[in-house]
């Protein structure tokens, strides 16, 4: 099982743009479609992107198409997410997670710790 740990998240402007990474560690973080949820306080957790195993497809939440790029780089065993123009919608805590293409159609089977992204109006 592959042990996920995010970085990038803080508290920024409307408007400005984060970057996030997930440092992945096991065996298998090149075979893992790859995606990116996240948690607004008070409300469940929603999908935001993912990725499939090579780069070669992604998905996105309506809300994050054309905002946030997902990307990976399996020879340094990280994934990505890319966030523009953030609104105070987005924020939330942001969680990395690794499983089966069609995230999220699959429960993912690992799931990061999570980092905290703040947004200011």
């Amino acid at each position: 099982q592959e042990r996920l740990v995010e970085s990038g998240g803080g508290l920024v402007q409307t408007g400005t743009s984060l970057r996030l990474s997930c440092a992945a560690s096991g065996r298998t973080f090149s075979r893992k479609a790859m995606g990116w949820f996240r948690q607004a306080p008070g409300k469940e957790r929603e999908f935001v992107a993912a990725i499939t195993w090579n780069g070669g497809a992604t998905s996105y939440a309506t809300f994050a198409k054309g905002r946030f790029t997902i990307s990976r780089d399996n020879a340094k065993n990280t994934v990505n997410l890319e966030m523009r123009s953030l609104k105070p919608d987005d924020t939330a805590v942001y969680y990395c997670a690794a499983g089966v293409w069609p995230l999220p159609s699959y429960e993912p089977d690992a799931w990061g710790q999570g980092t905290q992204v703040t947004v200011s109006s």
